[in-house]
């Protein structure tokens, strides 16, 4: 009888291998992602763009003004707002212990000028007596001294007088200049001490802008073509020219103040308006306009990821000019470039992309 086993035994054995040979599969390669990315090209333009710093119209000059004598304030003649004239009567002060002074001064002078009359008749006296021998040199001496020092007390005398009535002058309060009362800081009835301020005097003349300059805009400061806009008409641009810069900066804000003459200014600009001063930035410099969204930054300053012919991307490294609400004014690319517009911070350097779409640079 035959053993069915010895001749199954082989084909058991090769069955797994004929099976695995009927299931063996060729995997194919798997090409990366080509990602759809949006772009924008590149249109360098000149850099016709300003910088813009926030001030205050000030007078050129002002000057707190107060009476050159001590006494109680009269009357005051202005009010803020006013306009005066070079001379005009501000202020008064009651003459009252003025005109006493006055009266003690000349007081003073009439007896000065009996005391040096009685010694000059004394020293006359005894320059005969001693010429006759009836007098002492060391008495005559004496009485020729007192008539010197009487004489120079009249010269004091007549100078506190002059004194005392330029005091009564000085109770009068005048305008030093023309110009405009901007502030009352003291009233009618306020006794006030020699050169405490009474009012505040703008001088007349050109207005200037004030403000405060940070130091990267020092280099166009001085810049012809700088403008002014007021908030009251922001349509209206005022040519403006600097007068002053201060060479060191502020103590806590570190910015330096500057001074801006305004060229033919209107009749309506009045001080204390909110201006806004504008300055050219550096020209001569292709710039271009991107969406905010196209800046990348990964620890080494802004880049941006430009699109390559084959579908590549390069990072491209670029310098931020200013951010302007959702654009950015960058240098450092060509002009025409293709540069991702939304998403830069989701590619890195292996992706591969494609264009899907060109964004216009004015969205």
């Amino acid at each position: 009888m035959p053993r069915p086993f010895r001749t199954a035994a082989p084909l058991t054995l090769a069955l797994p291998l004929l099976l695995g040979g009927c299931f063996e599969r060729t995997q194919a390669s798997v090409d990366p992602t080509v990602l759809p990315v949006q772009v924008v090209v590149v249109a360098l333009a000149d850099d016709t763009a300003t910088r813009a710093y926030s001030g205050v119209i000030r007078p050129r000059r002002e000057a707190d003004v107060g009476f050159r004598a001590a006494g109680r304030i009269l009357a005051r003649e202005v009010d803020v707002g006013a306009h005066v004239a070079a001379g005009q009567v501000l202020a008064r002060l009651d003459p009252t212990d003025l005109a006493l002074a006055v009266r003690s001064a000349q007081a003073d002078l009439s007896a000065a000028q009996a005391q040096a009359t009685q010694a000059v008749a004394d020293a006359a006296r005894s320059r005969r007596l001693r010429a006759d021998g009836w007098v002492s040199a060391a008495a005559d001496e004496a009485k020729q001294a007192a008539a010197q020092a009487a004489t120079e007390h009249v010269a004091a005398a007549r100078a506190a007088l002059d004194l005392a009535r330029n005091r009564l002058g000085y109770g009068e309060l005048r305008a030093p200049t023309d110009g405009v009362v901007t502030a009352v800081l003291r009233d009618r009835g306020t006794v006030v001490g020699e050169g405490d301020p009474v009012l505040r005097i703008a001088e007349a003349g050109s207005p200037e802008v004030v403000v405060q300059l940070p130091e990267q805009a020092l280099p166009e400061a001085a810049r012809t073509g700088a403008a002014v806009t007021l908030w009251a008409r922001p349509q209206q641009r005022i040519a403006a020219h600097l007068r002053e810069l201060s060479p060191t900066a502020e103590g806590r804000l570190r910015t330096y103040e500057a001074r801006y003459v305004l060229d033919d200014a209107p009749a309506w600009v009045a001080l204390g308006m909110t201006a806004t001063l504008h300055l050219p930035d550096a020209g001569g410099e292709k710039v271009a306009t991107l969406p905010a969204s196209a800046l990348l930054d990964r620890g080494e300053g802004p880049i941006v990821w430009q699109v390559t012919k084959d579908g590549a991307l390069r990072a491209q490294k670029v310098v931020v000019r200013r951010l302007e609400q959702d654009r950015a004014v960058i240098t450092g690319l060509a002009d025409g470039a293709r540069v991702v517009a939304l998403g830069a911070q989701k590619l890195d350097p292996a992706a591969r992309v494609r264009v899907a779409d060109t964004r216009p640079i004015t969205e």
